[in-house]
Order: C-alpha cells, then sequence, then structure tokens
C-alpha cells in the first residue's frame, strides 16, 4: 500500500508497519488491512493523506529502488527525518479553486534529462478541458517521463506547467487532488475484495463514512461490478480488474485522468468495453483523459488530439485527420477482370501504379466521395467495366512510421 504526505513521517514505528520512506515524502506500508484500520487515526493526530494516494506497485517498486533518503531509516524509528509542515487539508465537500486558465495541461518548454541522456528537450503540449488527448511515441522517446513529470512524480529540469489550471512548481498539492493515475498494471489490491478496494480509496480521500458508502455503491454499478463487489479481487477476469482499477482512480472525483495502457492484455470485447466507459467519463462527467497507448487504433478511435514524441521533441500533433491527411499514399485499388480493361483503365488514368499479376491499378486518391464519383464516372464514360473496388487512406501507422521512422512497438518496463 502507497501513501503520499507531504514531508517524512515515522507511520511505520508508529503503527508497528513496516515501510520504506522515499522521495517526496511517500510512506509505503506493506499491510494494507492496517493500513485502513488506521485511516481515522492518521486524521485524528492531524496527518493529511494526500487523496492522489494510490495502491501503486510501480511507486512502490520505485521506493524499493531508489531507497531512503539521507537521514531516514526503512524500519521507523530512531533517524527518521522530522516532521515538516503539514500539508493543506483537501477533504469531500471542499470545492477546489479553478487556478488559472489554460486548459486541462498547459506544458511549455519542459526539459529533463538523466546525466547526458535529454529525455525531454523543450516541449509544448496543451490540452483541452473534457478532451481525450493521446500521446504516443516510440519506446525511449519521452512518455514516461512526462507523465511522471504532470503526475508530480518528477521535477522538470525547466519550463512552465499547469495542470487543472494549477502550477505544478507553486501548488502540486493542488495538482495531485485534482488528478488521478491508472497505470498500465492493475493497482488493484488482490487480498481486498473489490467493495473495499474502492472503500480503502474512499477514507483516503476523506469522504466520510455515508458520502463513502454512496461513491462505492454508485461506482460499482457504474462498472457493472456490484454483484462482484463482495469477491476477492484475485477472482477478478482481467477486464473486471482493469474496471475496478478505473472505478478506484474515480473514487475522488478528478478533473484529469492519466491512463496509461488502458486496454493492455484484454480481449476484443473487454477493449470495447473499456473505451465505452472512457468515453462516457468524458461526455458525461466532463473529464480530461491524457492517454499514452501502443495501441494505435485505440488512439485513433478515442482521442480528440494527438501529439508524437520522438527523442524528447515533439514531432507531430493534430487531430487523428489531421495527422493521416498529412501522408501521402491513399489511393484507390481498381480490380479488373481481364488484361484489355487492365490495359484501357491504365490509359485513361493519370499515373495510376499497375499490377499485372493481379490484374489491378492502385490509383492516387484520399478517399473523397466527390473524387471517387468523378473517377467512376470517368472509368463508365468510356465504358471500362471494374470488377471490384476499394480505398485505401493512411491510418495512424504510417502516420507513426514516416514522423519517427520506426514501427509502433509494445512499451517496456525501463522506459522512459
Amino acid at each position: 500500500m502507497v501513501f503520499r504526505f507531504a514531508h517524512a513521517f515515522p507511520v511505520g514505528a508508529w503503527l508497528g508497519a513496516p515501510q520504506m520512506v522515499g522521495p517526496m515524502g511517500l510512506v509505503a506500508l506493506v499491510d494494507v488491512r492496517l493500513a485502513r484500520d488506521h485511516i481515522e487515526d492518521f486524521a485524528r493526530i492531524g496527518l493529511d493523506i494526500d487523496p492522489a494516494s494510490r495502491l501503486d506497485d510501480g511507486i512502490m517498486n520505485e521506493l524499493n529502488t531508489t531507497g531512503p533518503p539521507a537521514g531516514t531509516l526503512a524500519g521507523g524509528g530512531r533517524g527518521m527525518a522530522a516532521p515538516g509542515p503539514r500539508c493543506p487539508s483537501l477533504r469531500a465537500g471542499r470545492s477546489l479553486p479553478a487556478g488559472g486558465s489554460g486548459g486541462a495541461v498547459d506544458a511549455r518548454g519542459v526539459r529533463k534529462a538523466f546525466g547526458d541522456h535529454v529525455a525531454l528537450d523543450g516541449i509544448d503540449l496543451q490540452v483541452a478541458e473534457g478532451t481525450v488527448f493521446a500521446l504516443l511515441g516510440p519506446n525511449g522517446s519521452g512518455k514516461t517521463t512526462t507523465v511522471r513529470i504532470l503526475c508530480t512524480l518528477l521535477a522538470p529540469d525547466s519550463g512552465s506547467l499547469r495542470v487543472a489550471g494549477h502550477d505544478l512548481d507553486r501548488e502540486p498539492e493542488m495538482v495531485r487532488a485534482a488528478i488521478g493515475v491508472t497505470g498500465q498494471f492493475s493497482a488493484v489490491d488482490k487480498l481486498l475484495t473489490g467493495g473495499e478496494n474502492l472503500a480503502l480509496m474512499a477514507d483516503l480521500a476523506h469522504l466520510g463514512r455515508a458520502a463513502g458508502r454512496s461513491r462505492v455503491a454508485e461506482l460499482l454499478e457504474r462498472f457493472d461490478l456490484a454483484e462482484a463487489a463482495d469477491k476477492p479481487s484475485a477472482t477478478y477476469s482481467g477486464g473486471m480488474r482493469r474496471r475496478l482499477d478505473l472505478a478506484m482512480t474515480l473514487v475522488g472525483e478528478p478533473r484529469v485522468i492519466f491512463l496509461d495502457e488502458p486496454t493492455t492484455g484484454l480481449d476484443p470485447r473487454g477493449r470495447r468495453a473499456m473505451w465505452q466507459m472512457i468515453r462516457a467519463l468524458v461526455a458525461e462527467d466532463k473529464v480530461t483523459i491524457f492517454l499514452t497507448t501502443q495501441y494505435l487504433d485505440e488512439a485513433d478511435r478515442l482521442a480528440d488530439r494527438i501529439a508524437v514524441l520522438d527523442h524528447g521533441t515533439v514531432v507531430a500533433e493534430g487531430t487523428p485527420d489531421e495527422l493521416k491527411a498529412r501522408i501521402p499514399g491513399g489511393h484507390v485499388r481498381l480490380d479488373f477482370a481481364d488484361p484489355e480493361a487492365l490495359d484501357c483503365a491504365a490509359r485513361l488514368l493519370d499515373a495510376p501504379v499497375r499490377d499485372d499479376d493481379t490484374l489491378s491499378l492502385q490509383v492516387p486518391s484520399q478517399g473523397g466521395v466527390a473524387g471517387l464519383r468523378a473517377l467512376l464516372d470517368d472509368l463508365d464514360r468510356h465504358g471500362i467495366d471494374v470488377e471490384a473496388l476499394s480505398i485505401h487512406t493512411p491510418d495512424l501507422d504510417d502516420v507513426f512510421f514516416a514522423v519517427t521512422g520506426r514501427a509502433a512497438t509494445t512499451s517496456t518496463d525501463g522506459e522512459r
């Protein structure tokens, strides 16, 4: 179990639970049930838990890899850093300041280097509220670094950033209160039931007993998990765990949700169901989705705008249709029944690509209705019969390859 605090605090020594204190005041508690039992105790002693805290194996791994900072000890007790100032209380019922304008995400000139390796080289990203924005790129292009910076898990070397109207440098707590993060790998605790996982998130968000029960029941029903609410989540299918994972992100009603590979491991039916849920979040809840995915058809179906990163720079940005329109190669394929018809059509049409083996022509076209109608009318006027016709337009795979020189591949754990 991972909690985020504003400062290092000897929670493990106080509870008698193992812990690891890492960067940014993160405290990892191993015993999840014990942690939940003491949520009320945390509040009573005046220790506020950031509502953006998550059950997240990725953060746990980061803590275990990074180790405790100077002046702290894993396991609590002596040597622990002294508590710092309390973070502002962000409780249910308190409206979050709207912050400045500029959309859901406004990043300008963001740069980040790891030693000699430049992960981000002054990128600009603007994401409008209530839209789906997809960030694409090859492995090592900077996608993970970008998301970690926007989620306040990593500080940029330079640049200005605002998320949900809040400045990341001056208002990190407000940013964390306004966002939700669903990683590539499910953050569901398999020892708990679906209902208990959601109830734990409600406790972390300080919803209160009645409001928490109501929110949990609402999300269980919305994500079609009500019948499985009392079953251990270890018994859930992959699709059910992904739905529960997303529901846990929504407990605190975030304004911006970061989704990393939301349909990894799902079958076609599960993928379509997840797409429908994502669309509903934008249409009904008016949230903003910041999507990272290696499934280009997923980005094509879901995203209002797409940015492609390569070697730490934005190499293309626009709507899916705008990006595809920039790539040449759209054509209409005409199949003929005999070589004579093929010869006549080849002489008539402008610069077709001829294939005598298949008795076909590829005629350059962007697939528009007017152009297709003109092509067929021209063939008909000259008495040329076409046996079959198919339209081929550039897709996001073509865009990806054209702007990066590489085909899309599945992500790896070491990607930055």
